[in-house]
Order: C-alpha cells, then structure tokens, then sequence
C-alpha cells in the first residue's frame, strides 16, 4: 500500500498563554523589575505561564486521492490540525508528514501583496507554488475568468472590496494544480452564484484525484465533498468513520448537548388571544408517553398540550404549527377541526394529545405553535407562538436532503 499522503502520528499541539505579557511600557518596566528581583532572591520560582493543549495525542492517515472532512465544535482542534499540515506551525510532540503540492486555502488572499495588480499577484502566487512562469501564464486566462474580475485584474488589489479579494483567493488556489487541498471554511465566498460555482469546481477536482481536506461547520457541505470525516473534541480524536456516520453522531451529540433532558422547552416569545382557554404548556413523548428530549424521523411522536379552561367552553378546536427553525419555513398546521376530533366542553385544567406514528421532519430543529380557538375557527382563546422547540437528530431514515422524509418507493417501469 502506498504511503500517506498525509500523515499524523500522536500530534498533540501546546500552546501557551502569557497571562503576564506587559502590554505597556509601565508594565514592561515592572515585569522586568519583579523578574529581577526574584532571580536575586534564592530559591524563588518564577510564575510558569498557562498552557493550552490544542491536540492531545491524535492519529490518523490520508490516502491520496481522498476526501476528508473534519469537523467539531470552536476551539476543538481543527484550525491547528490545517496550520499543521500546510507547515504553518510545528507539533509539540509527535510527527506530522504530508507530501505533496499543497495548497491551504486557509485564509483567502492571505499570500497577496496590496500594491501589486491582481494579474501580477496572480504570479506571484504562483512562483511561491513552484510553477514556472510558463506554466502560470497558462492558466492565468482561467484564473481571471473564474474569478470574474476581467475588469479590474491589473488594479491594485488594496482597492479591491472583500468579495473580489476572496473570490481572486479562491481561483489562484483552486487553479495553481493542488495536490493536496486544504480548505478551512473557504467555501462561502460571494454571492450564492459563485459559492454554487465554488462548489462545483471542487467536485470537479474531487473527481481527478485531488486530497482534499475540508474543515467546515456546515455538515451538509462536509457530506456532498468527502466520504470521510473525522471529530475532533476538545483536541481528542472522537471518531474517524464514513462522511454520513460521523456527521449522524456529531449531528446527535450537539442536538442533545443543547437539549432539555427533561423533554419540556418553554419560550415565552408571544401570545394573544381572549384568554378563555391559556395553554399551559407543551411536552414531547415517545410512544410509551415518556419525555424525550430529541426525536428520529419516522418515529412515533406525542405531542401534549396542557391547558386550563377558566370557564366552560363548549366544541374548541386546538391547533399546531410546525416550522423550521433555521430558514422559518411553514411544514404543516393540523388541528383538532380537520380530523373531525369533537371536543363538546371543556373546563379547567387538562390534557389533550396530537399523535404522529412516523414523524416525517429531517434531522434540524422545529418551532412549535400552539392554539385554541372556536368551533367557527373566528374567536381565539389562545395563541402561542413558538411555544416549544423539536430537536430531530440523525437515524431511522437513509433521506438527508430537505425538510421531511417522503419515504417513497422506487421502481422502474416496464
């Protein structure tokens, strides 16, 4: 088998943390003071400073040609694991091996120098590469096309605004024959137009043999990209496995860090209505009515609604609203009144239950509405906006794209 085209063998990373650094003259001038009059001193120690272990003890090989992604919470090691391999820092113990043409696309633009043109940063660019003159003269026509900048390549870049001096970034690193690409959130860059083109560059180079390395917060990204992920966790290697398997269980772990263990979320965000009817609160239960604090798709879900009629209130009708809570998209709106459920009289408190066999919602988070009104549907009692929230997490369905899990069947036809 041939050897890694990258290569970490139990890298851990330390940085340390100066909380002493003079910062001002005075400062300066009495550290240097203390430090003096503590080497006088016999047997006095200075301070040692805090350290912070970035990676502790992480293994793991890249075969050439493999599309990896890596991903993890802010501060889980994953910024220090890219500067690693494109040499930026060194490990503190361990070794790092990557070999290959790299090209770290780890801020864009980062290598340009202000006064120069964009044609001439073009070349520089790619010198610093390795690529001959030639060769770079070969591919600049490609580069400003990419980038979209015919108009303004050989003015100074200083003048350009943070879009253009990104989607130029972009180009140079994707155009100048990577072996190894590695990419740390580069991938929004520009309008929606460009960041689809972005995309579909990287498959392209996906698909003639290019590493990639891909660090990202957005698992959707991670997944059309790589087969493969790695997780890292405050600077442990949690889980290296399938693209799918890994963004499943990261996907599960963070819904359920965020959620309320005892299955009940309450969010007082608005409410209006006659007040004849308050809902009380709501609850999600399993199939055996226990409370969970997140759901798969296409299981069974209850949802309870507690409420407390303050006096007697003949054929209400309650009612949900679902909507995603990312993009405030409208899923769905039953109520008691469309399922020909009659409820002849309410009063005081009590429980009324909605029941789903197979819940449909995609792994995400869910808003939930809730309401009580007349048999007329004219007169509300009660409207809770966004009463609770819903948290899906991964499993139970092979479907991962959109909203709601259709579930349907394939067939070809005769």
């Amino acid at each position: 088998m041939p050897a890694p085209i990258i290569e970490f063998n139990d890298v851990s990373k330390c940085f340390k943390l100066d909380r002493h650094k003079a910062r001002t003259f005075q400062q300066l001038f009495i550290s240097r003071f203390n430090r003096l009059k503590n080497t006088l001193r016999p047997g006095a120690a200075r301070p040692s400073d805090d350290t912070f272990w970035s990676l502790r003890n992480v293994s793991f090989n890249i075969q050439r040609g493999e599309s990896v992604g890596l991903i993890g919470s802010n501060g889980a090691g994953k910024s220090t694991s890219l500067k690693l391999m494109s040499r930026i820092i060194l490990p503190t113990s361990g070794t790092v091996n990557v070999r290959g043409r790299v090209t770290a696309l780890l801020e864009l633009g980062a290598g340009f120098h202000p006064e120069l043109s964009g044609r001439d940063n073009i070349v520089l660019n790619g010198a610093v590469m390795g690529l001959s003159r030639k060769e770079i003269e070969k591919k600049i026509d490609a580069i400003i096309e990419f980038a979209e900048l015919s108009d303004f390549i050989d003015a100074p870049v200083k003048h350009y605004s943070s879009g253009m001096y990104a989607r130029l970034g972009f180009s140079v690193a994707v155009h100048l024959d990577p072996e190894v690409l590695l990419v740390d959130e580069a991938l929004a860059v520009g309008d929606q137009h460009f960041q689809e083109k972005c995309q579909e560059y990287m498959l392209r180079l996906k698909r003639k043999g290019v590493t990639f390395f891909l660090v990202s917060h957005s698992l959707p990204a991670i997944e059309q990209l790589c087969s493969r992920a790695l997780w890292l966790d405050h600077g442990h290697l949690r889980m290296d496995d399938d693209v799918h398997k890994v963004s499943d269980a990261y996907y599960r772990a963070v819904l359920e860090e965020q959620g309320n263990s005892k299955g009940v979320t309450q969010w007082a965000t608005g409410r209006t209505g006659s007040g004849e009817v308050r809902i009380q609160k709501i609850e999600f239960l399993n199939e055996n009515l226990h409370l969970r604090p997140t759901f798969c798709p296409l299981t069974p879900l209850v949802v309870r609604i507690h409420y407390n009629a303050l006096q007697p209130v003949e054929h209400p009708i309650f009612g949900i609203g679902i909507e995603h809570a990312a993009t405030g998209a409208h899923i769905a709106g039953p109520h008691s009144g469309m399922a020909n459920y009659s409820i002849p009289r309410i009063h005081g408190e009590g429980v009324i239950e909605y029941r789903i066999e197979r819940l449909p919602l995609l792994p995400g988070e869910y808003w939930f509405s809730v309401s009580a009104y007349d048999r007329q549907e004219a007169h509300e009692y009660d409207y809770w906006y966004q009463a609770a929230k819903l948290r899906v997490v991964p499993g139970g369905t092979a479907e991962r794209y959109g909203l709601i899990a259709l579930e349907g069947a394939w067939k070809l036809a005769a």
